[in-house]
Order: C-alpha cells, then structure tokens, then sequence
C-alpha cells in the first residue's frame, strides 16, 4: 500500500511553467484525502506558489503536501497557515561563478544557439542554477518543438559534465538544464523526504515524464522507489483517478 505519491511538475502535473488546470487540482486535493503527495521539480518556490499551492481547493489537506523546488535542494510545507522552508542547500558565490563560466563554455562550443530568446536564458535560483535554452518567458508553443526528444540538451548536458565534475545535471522541463549540488538531484530529495516525512521508500511512488538516463526524474528509478511514467498531465489524470480508486478501496 503506498502511502506518499511524488510527482515531478512541468510535463506531468501542468504543462511547461503553467499553472495546474482546475481538474487537476481537484484531483490532487482528492489525491490529498488518501495520501501524503510530494511534488519535486526544478523550479524555485515562486513558481511552485504560481502553479501548485495558489491554484489548490481550499478543501485540501496542506498538511500532507510535501513541496520540493530546485529538484528537491529544498523543502516547503504548511504549518500554522502559512507555507515555511525546512530547508535549502545553496550554492557558494564561487560555485555560482564556476557553473555560470561553464554555460558559457558549453554553449558555444555546442552551437545550440536558437534564432530567438524570451527573457533570460540562464537563473540562478539559489540552491540550483538553471538553464532554460529559449529563455525564461518563452511561449510554450515554441518550447514544446525546439527539443521534443532531449536530444539538443543532451549534447550540452554532456559538455557540462566534463566542465563540472563535482555537481549534478540534469535535464528538466521542456527546454531546461539544472545544475544542482554535488549528488543532489530527485533521488537526494526523496530520501531526505522519508525522514521528514515519516514515510519508508517501499511506501513511495514516484510519478514524471522524463523517467530515463540523464532525464531529472531518473534518479527516482535509479534509487529504487516504484515509478509510473506518463506522457503528459492528461496521462498522469488518468493515472491518479486510478490511485485514488484503489487507495479509497483498500
């Protein structure tokens, strides 16, 4: 019987930096009634308020939402009313400066330089920096078609690596390279998860759309947790009215 089910975001519950649809977040509050819920996923806080907590029912039960923004480098819960950060594993100002040359470096010696860009290609959110090849206001239609298959991203993940032994990259969202700290990634987040928590990995299940080597969700196959990859949030609909159907019966 699992107890907590964990969902990376944009791609699984919402399309690319979109807020959740009012299905889905009635579903999620169903979801909440049976079991605790973790949603773990490159963005920083704000963007998880914009598309997660701001657009929950009132009936949802907070207390068994778990948030984990910058891939699980931090921990969001709702206490007393109001949500307060547990913790946050931040990169040094040399870290920073290290990683920002080395985007630098890898761009161009990859040539994955697109025609136009909305807004800032490269975020530093604290705990993660964040690479997002069209920019970070880009339309979804354009991000949706630049790199559908990973393919353009792997080639600068891969640069990356050789320029960053030390830290984690991985690849999230439609358009975006993360770099997080050293062995930080999902599978990092959830196992610190189970301590806070309360919940045991065997308890778990793991639910993304970028569950292979190199995607960000990986980490949750390669630690062990059970794991249900979908296609898009309509798919990962599906899959939850499922959950909540046994869940709700068992």
């Amino acid at each position: 019987m699992k107890e907590l089910i964990a969902f990376d975001l944009d791609g699984t519950l919402a399309l690319s930096k979109q807020p959740l649809t009012d299905d889905m977040a009635q579903l999620l509050a169903d979801l909440l009634d049976v079991a605790h819920v973790a949603v773990i996923s490159g963005g920083d806080w704000p963007q998880f308020d914009k598309q997660v907590a701001s657009r929950l029912p009132e009936r949802a039960n907070l207390s068994r939402l778990w948030m984990m923004p910058t891939s699980g480098a931090k921990l969001f819960v709702h206490r007393g009313g109001q949500w307060a950060s547990v913790y946050a594993e931040l990169f040094s100002e040399a870290q920073k400066a290290q990683i920002l040359a080395a985007f630098d470096e890898a761009l161009e010696a990859t040539g994955f330089v697109p025609e136009q860009t909305w807004g800032e290609r490269i975020e530093d959110r604290g705990s993660q920096i964040t690479f997002s090849a069209l920019g970070q206001q880009a339309p979804l239609e354009a991000k949706e078609v630049w790199d559908p298959d990973f393919a353009k991203r792997k080639v600068i993940q891969a640069d990356l690596v050789r320029r960053l032994p030390g830290v984690s990259v991985n690849l999230g969202g439609a358009t975006s390279v993360d770099i997080t700290q050293p062995g930080v990634d999902k599978a990092w987040g959830l196992k610190r998860l189970t301590v806070h928590s309360g919940v045991a990995e065997g308890k778990m299940l793991f639910i993304g759309d970028a569950i292979f080597p190199g995607g960000n969700d990986y980490p949750a196959k390669a630690m062990g947790l059970d794991t249900v990859c979908v296609r898009d949030p309509a798919d990962t609909a599906n899959v939850v009215t499922a959950i909540i159907a046994c869940l709700k019966d068992a």
